[in-house]
């Protein structure tokens, strides 16, 4: 659909987006000013200081991105109720990053999800060839997805195109990510996640009010279908692509469905453990928690925060479909060519036309804010982490004495350098993507993802686990899943309506990408095993604090030159390059630059060896007062019975 003058943005629209951002840039640049962000603990975990609320709000804001709007709502728009499945399992993941995987990464003192594995592991292989993955994925799903949809909805709203949008975007949002570090970011997820729960709900309720309500959305929806597939059903009776599935209102559907069952149960459990648990997104926000208790109390509240895409996006998404058939529901490539600019299908724009068409003046400017908000706060939390993966375990490899102002300095322009990948990749995302954007993602992930997970489980439940295991398992992973993805790439579905056979070959075709999943879960478990029987384990003495049968032990584990931290080296990089500062008077322009990005003007006090032991008995603590921890195990149960209650019904 063409955005004509009557769907531009008025002036109150104009009012509400200069306000969200100019109270978004004031919170940013405050706590980038107040943040301590001169060495890393401060600029990528916010000094282990952060509350349940923040981190919690943060959690669910840097998961919420322009994906929900565009690629939930698309499927859901095509398919019904299934897709919430990819949200709901986060329930069950984040209540196990709380009770399960943190207390593992707390107690090891790791700050990166590639540090935890050297610490596990020894050796630099698995650390530098993690974060490498990590940022592959970043650039191929992360932050270009969350480009491509942002800038998608902002076409459709606004009229600019893809590369406009872009450049604002990043813009605004790099100013306090790439200077303030996770404390300017997890501050301003709040907000932005106050904001999207507002302005998603009031497009929620609109468009179920719009349709008549639930009862008419569930009468409504399977004959949602556009004129010209009801003209070819009459004609030809062929409209096997241009309807809804028969099992729109059923979220576990036959093996040969567009979500086979075993996949939503088992394949997207692979999924999900790897993105809410072993991802240094997410899991960077609950490190930065200030004990054990903030941490588990924030993955409960973000929890109960998950349930509420159903509402927010399938139903928005499903009532697009009938508001809209004709746009939503095109059938052939030329008629989905000319609405939405894409012959593989519109369902992408299902969300993005609720809110030209239905909010009156003021709101469409509050959706827009709150889609910004929900892009800007993943933005964020990919830019950081992205940081910290580069600097911490890449960087910190070929530099091992680089000073902690190098290492932050490094991390801001890391950030800048992701953008320029990620911008190159959108052309290539938007031809490959075909009409489902959040099936591409979770495509992605499917594909290379799961041997990951394998590792991570076998290296904190198994202590026989060895590196060689490990490795060759991961080897075995990639190659497998690297061949499905780019056959799949190479051989794409035909398009709704264009009469093409389908001449993809059987692995493709036949096994579901969560299908696929499991399969390549399941080799690569194999692999890790064979190899790791046949090869010598880690002593005891190198495994205290790093798994879960010894996350409680007082002692630190044992481990070799090669294993330790570069902070050593970093301090006395640090007092070097201090030394010769004091020599000469730090220029204007300097002392300007150390109060923006917050260095210290000062040089730090020098910690004794039992002070330094202090504080890292006090960061690496999982102890947890009684209290709070039965609080806190109490209400993970309420949220898994009620997610399991709601699973249940819509089954």
């Amino acid at each position: 659909m063409a955005v004509d003058a009557s769907l531009s943005l008025e002036t109150w629209d104009i009012v509400v987006l200069v306000l969200y951002f100019v109270i978004v840039m004031a919170i940013g640049i405050i706590a980038t000013v107040r943040a301590n962000r001169g060495n890393a603990a401060g600029f990528f975990l916010a000094e282990k200081s952060m509350t349940f609320i923040p981190i919690a709000g943060s959690i669910y804001a840097s998961n919420i991105g322009a994906p929900m709007f565009v690629g939930l709502a698309g499927s859901s728009a095509a398919f019904g109720f299934a897709p919430v499945m990819f949200e709901w399992h986060a329930t069950y993941t984040l209540i196990a990053l709380g009770w399960v995987f943190a207390p593992i990464y707390i107690a090891s003192g790791s700050y990166t999800m590639p540090e935890y594995l050297q610490k596990r592991f020894g050796g630099k292989r698995l650390r530098i060839y993690y974060s490498v993955i990590q940022l592959l994925l970043s650039i191929i799903s992360g932050i270009s997805g969350e480009l491509y949809a942002g800038s998608l909805f902002m076409e459709q709203l606004l009229g600019w195109d893809i590369y406009a949008s872009t450049i604002i975007i990043l813009l605004i949002t790099a100013v306090y990510t790439i200077g303030g570090g996770l404390a300017a970011v997890i501050y301003t997820d709040t907000l932005q996640a106050v904001i999207l729960l507002i302005g998603a709900s009031t497009v929620s309720v609109i468009a179920m009010e719009k349709i008549g309500g639930y009862e008419s959305m569930v009468n409504q929806f399977l004959s949602a279908a556009s004129r010209d597939t009801y003209r070819r059903q009459s004609l030809y009776q062929n409209a096997s692509c241009g309807f809804p599935p028969a099992d729109s209102f059923h979220i576990f559907r036959s093996m040969d469905s567009n979500y086979p069952w075993p996949g939503l149960v088992f394949g997207l459990t692979l999924l999900a453990t790897y993105y809410w648990c072993t991802q240094q997104v997410i899991v960077q926000r609950n490190l930065a928690a200030k004990d054990v208790s903030h941490s588990k109390a924030a993955c409960v509240i973000a929890s109960y925060l998950k349930i509420l895409p159903f509402f927010l996006f399938v139903w928005p998404g499903m009532s697009s479909r009938i508001l809209y058939p004709d746009d939503i529901g095109c059938s052939t490539p030329a008629e989905c060519q000319r609405i939405c600019s894409n012959e593989a299908g519109c369902t992408n724009i299902a969300y993005p036309l609720l809110v030209l068409t239905l909010l009156p003046e003021g709101l469409k400017g509050l959706m827009l804010a709150a889609m910004l908000a929900a892009l800007m706060s993943t933005l964020t939390s990919q830019f950081n982490s992205t940081s910290s993966l580069f600097t911490l375990d890449i960087w910190s490899n070929f530099r091992p004495k680089a000073t902690q102002f190098e290492v932050v300095l490094v991390g801001r322009l890391w950030g800048l350098v992701m953008i320029g990948f990620s911008i190159a990749w959108l052309p290539i995302l938007g031809v490959i993507q075909g009409g489902q954007l959040w099936d591409y993602l979770q495509a992605i992930s499917s594909y290379i993802t799961p041997p990951w997970v394998v590792a991570f489980m076998l290296a904190m439940f198994w202590n026989r686990a060895t590196e060689q295991g490990i490795w060759w398992g991961l080897m075995a992973g990639f190659v497998t899943g690297m061949t499905r993805m780019i056959v799949e790439f190479s051989f794409p579905a035909p398009k709704c309506g264009s009469g093409d056979p389908d001449n993809r070959p059987a692995i493709i075709s036949k096994v579901h990408y969560l299908m696929f999943a499991i399969i390549l879960g399941t080799v690569s478990f194999i692999v890790n095993v064979c190899v790791t029987i046949i090869t010598k384990p880690r002593r005891k003495n190198q495994l205290h604090r790093v798994t879960w049968w010894t996350k409680g032990d007082k002692e630190y584990p044992d481990l070799t030159d090669d294993e330790l931290s570069s902070d050593e080296d970093s301090e006395k990089a640090d007092k070097e390059s201090l030394k010769s500062e004091t020599v000469k008077k730090l220029s204007c322009g300097r002392k300007t630059y150390n109060f923006m990005c917050g260095v210290a003007q000062e040089p730090p006090r020098h910690m004794t060896a039992e002070e330094k032991r202090l504080v890292m008995d006090k960061m690496t603590s999982i102890t947890e007062n009684p209290y709070w921890s039965r609080i806190c195990d109490y209400n993970a149960i309420i949220a898994i019975a009620l997610t399991c209650f709601i699973i249940g019904f819509y089954a």
